[in-house]
């Protein structure tokens, strides 16, 4: 019984690892609309969520039934066997959830531990089948299918459920307020808070208490038999409360609901999803300690464990401190609530995702469908209703820290109020209903009916939205196969199968954090590039070019490994030189973005200079372009295995590159430092290229001549010299941009 004690031990280090992965996954759950809304300083907003999850943790009690007897009939195993399906489902959990959370993509921590407890179940079964000698049919005495059919089949259907809920109250919500919603607020603010915070009440306490590990039977009958009372009291305690608020303070009264409801979303992500971490270690201590008390305890069946077994009340508040911990130290729980925040933003900016076939497909089907309801709706209506969805209208407040919030408190709110409502209600009928998805969804169902997602960016937030929900059915897959191939190694190799996995996972886990450590750097150097503050157009344009100098010092880095790859012919160097053009092409398109921005707080000034700063977009737009087509013809050339080119060639380039980077760098120089005394100086560099690119345009046309320079060869020297050429003649235009936005004082 030593080993098995052993792996006790082991399950409950897995529960500690799958905690800190599985709410550095789940707490974009509660921490979306809160962080996104910039409702209060992020200390507060996680003082908050870490009171919740300690709450939340003593309301799961009835769901701890799930992971030992809601998946497979315990009764047909062994404590063995039970031991084999919890370790590979422990190890493929913390594997699998970090993953995702290394990449910045939620996924279902509910999806995950159902589909493994699934995997390893079957894989077992299959082995006691064939051992047995029994037919396949005999599978389904071992799975509890229609506890696990159930399940699967709740999980999809809050996808749908949660998106429509979410829509529909968003729609009626902003038609309600709009977005310049400080009148109507104070009409109906109070009333609104009233509604939400009675929703939070009813669905976490009333709901919520059939699985509370402290409230006593007597508590909960009373509960239950004054639920209307109760219902009416909070309404009219929290309606008055915050009319009072409204009248004698200046607080925006949207803040303390959305902080309320970040409290009982956290709240109900614990009484749901703790089963998902620490509920496999428990099952498997309960099947070790029934087994202790059998007089053959290797091949007494687990039945016991189909009766309710009571949490170990400490235990749960130890969970609970430990995902409070993780919730204020974790770096990937950041990465995978800003991926969802992203998603769900009211204005336009650089996306993270691209574009694919399906988002244009789906994306030109409901522009069909709107354009036909606005064909079926009376024009005096739709104008009506239009003018409440004006987005032009919206005062959003800027955060502390400079920021922008993502979107504004009424989403937030709703966000809030319907996810922490769907998922309470499945916690209090034992259904393990996955938050990820229902949170999810519903702001993505807010966001929509927000006109969050434009005819400029809804194709890129649909693409967003389908890898996420990809994602999960890949979740589904990947958990049930693992789970089953690590419950065979385990008992096909025993102890060294469980000390090999764990030492696979250790290099796995060790090679992710590399990974998401290098996406961190990455993203630190995007964010330089984000124009928080456009109050000012001296200080916004000031900035611009500080940025474009960043900008040209990349591009000077990139074309000094596009030549490095060509010369010697390497294909890895300039494969990651496309790699950091895309990049580059990403930092374009936000420093044209604050272009705009800053355009906008110029429509008043000089219209002449505003025209000439305007060309800032243009001379960005070609640099960039041009810098992608000469790695692009070098790394054709190079990939497509054609001849090197001549020395006398790579000697000629290598003179117009090495001017043009010292062109790029110091530009860079004077932008990033406001510098404009050395302005006149780089200039004249454009005219040591045009002599230089004379003479080469000779020496080649010689060389086409006597035929040493082959039809590639020239067709490639000239597109360099001609990419490199005209980086250097938009790089002065935007010099001379730069120059006349300061003078000498200024600078």
């Amino acid at each position: 019984m030593d080993i098995y004690l052993a792996a006790i031990f082991i399950l409950g280090l897995l529960a500690v690892s799958d905690l800190i992965v599985g709410v550095s996954n789940d707490a974009v759950n509660f921490l979306n609309s809160s962080v996104g809304s910039k409702v209060a300083p992020r200390y507060i907003i996680f003082i908050i969520a870490s009171l919740g999850m300690l709450a939340g943790v003593t309301f799961s009690k009835g769901m701890m039934e799930v992971a030992r007897k809601g998946i497979f009939h315990p009764k047909f195993f062994s404590m063995p066997e039970l031991m084999m399906i919890f370790l590979a489902v422990m190890l493929t959990d913390v594997l699998l959830l970090d993953l995702y959370n290394t990449f910045g993509l939620p996924t279902s921590t509910t999806v995950s531990i159902v589909f493994e407890l699934l995997g390893a179940a079957v894989a077992v079964s299959l082995i006691k089948i064939s051992q047995s000698g029994e037919g396949i049919a005999s599978l389904v005495k071992y799975i509890n299918t229609a506890k696990a059919l159930a399940i699967i089949t709740g999980i999809l259907l809050s996808v749908v459920v949660a998106f429509i809920v979410g829509a529909v109250v968003q729609f009626f919500t902003r038609l309600l307020f709009t977005f310049d919603f400080a009148k109507k607020l104070r009409r109906y603010g109070a009333l609104w808070g009233g509604l939400a915070l009675s929703v939070i009440i009813y669905f976490i306490l009333i709901k919520g208490a059939k699985g509370s590990a402290i409230i006593t039977p007597e508590a909960l009958a009373w509960i239950k038999s004054h639920t209307g009372t109760i219902l009416l009291a909070t309404f009219a305690a929290c309606a008055i409360l915050l009319q009072l608020l409204m009248l004698l303070t200046k607080i925006n009264i949207l803040k303390p609901i959305v902080l309320v409801g970040t409290f009982a979303l956290a709240m109900a992500f614990a009484a749901n999803d703790l089963v998902n971490f620490i509920g496999v270690p428990l099952a498997g201590m309960n099947a070790y300690q029934v087994a202790q008390t059998a007089a053959d305890p290797l091949t007494t069946n687990m039945a016991a464990l189909q009766k309710a077994v009571p949490s170990n009340t400490m235990f749960l508040l130890l969970a609970g401190l430990i995902m409070a911990i993780t919730l204020w130290f974790s770096r990937k729980a950041r990465t995978v609530t800003a991926t969802e925040i992203n998603l769900g933003r009211q204005d336009e900016g650089a996306e993270r995702f691209g574009s694919s076939a399906v988002s244009r497909t789906v994306v030109r089907m409901f522009t069909s469908l709107s354009d036909g309801i606005h064909k079926i709706i009376p024009r005096p209506v739709f104008k009506s209703m239009d003018r409440r969805f004006d987005t032009t209208k919206a005062k959003i407040e800027t955060a502390p820290d400079g920021d922008t919030p993502s979107f504004d408190l009424v989403r937030a709110s709703v966000n809030l109020v319907v996810a922490s409502a769907l998922i309470s209600l499945a916690t209090s009928m034992k259904l393990p209903l996955s938050t990820t998805y229902v949170t999810f969804m519903v702001a993505m169902g807010s966001s929509f009916s927000d006109r969050a997602w434009g005819r400029d960016s809804a194709v890129y937030r649909v693409t967003g939205v389908f890898t996420v929900i990809g994602g999960w059915f890949l979740t589904a897959f990947m958990a049930f196969t693992v789970a089953g191939l690590f419950a065979l190694s385990i008992h096909f190799l025993g102890a060294p199968g469980v000390i090999g996995i764990i030492i696979i996972g250790v290099l796995i886990i060790s090679r992710n954090h590399r990974i998401h450590k290098k996406r961190e750097k990455e993203e630190e150097v995007s964010e330089i590039f984000n124009l928080k503050k456009v109050k000012d157009h001296k200080y916004a344009i000031a900035t611009t070019f500080e940025h474009a100098g960043y900008f040209l010092e990349e591009v000077a880095a990139i074309l000094d490994t596009t030549y490095d790859g060509l010369s010697n012919m390497n294909r890895q160097f300039l494969k990651n030189a496309r790699k950091e053009s895309k990049k580059v092409r990403v930092w374009a398109n936000i420093i044209m973005a604050n272009t705009f921005k800053t355009l906008r707080l110029l429509q008043k000034e000089d219209p002449v200079y505003t025209q000439k700063y305007a060309r800032t977009v243009s001379v960005l737009q070609e640099i960039a372009e041009c810098q992608r087509d000469a790695i692009r013809r070098a790394y054709d050339h190079v990939d497509n295995n054609h001849k090197p080119m001549l020395e006398v060639q790579l000697d000629e380039l290598k003179q117009i590159k090495e001017l043009v980077v010292q062109l790029l760098r110091e530009s860079a120089l004077a932008m990033k430092q406001k510098n404009i005394d050395n302005c006149k100086t780089i200039e004249t560099s454009k005219e040591s290229l045009i002599r230089l690119q004379k003479g080469f345009d000779r020496n080649q046309v010689k060389r086409i001549q006597d035929e040493s320079s082959k039809t590639r060869l020239s067709i490639l020297f000239y597109g360099f010299i001609r990419d490199s050429n005209l980086i250097a003649e938009q790089t002065l235009s935007l010099l001379k941009i730069f120059q006349e936005s300061f003078d000498l004082e200024e600078c």
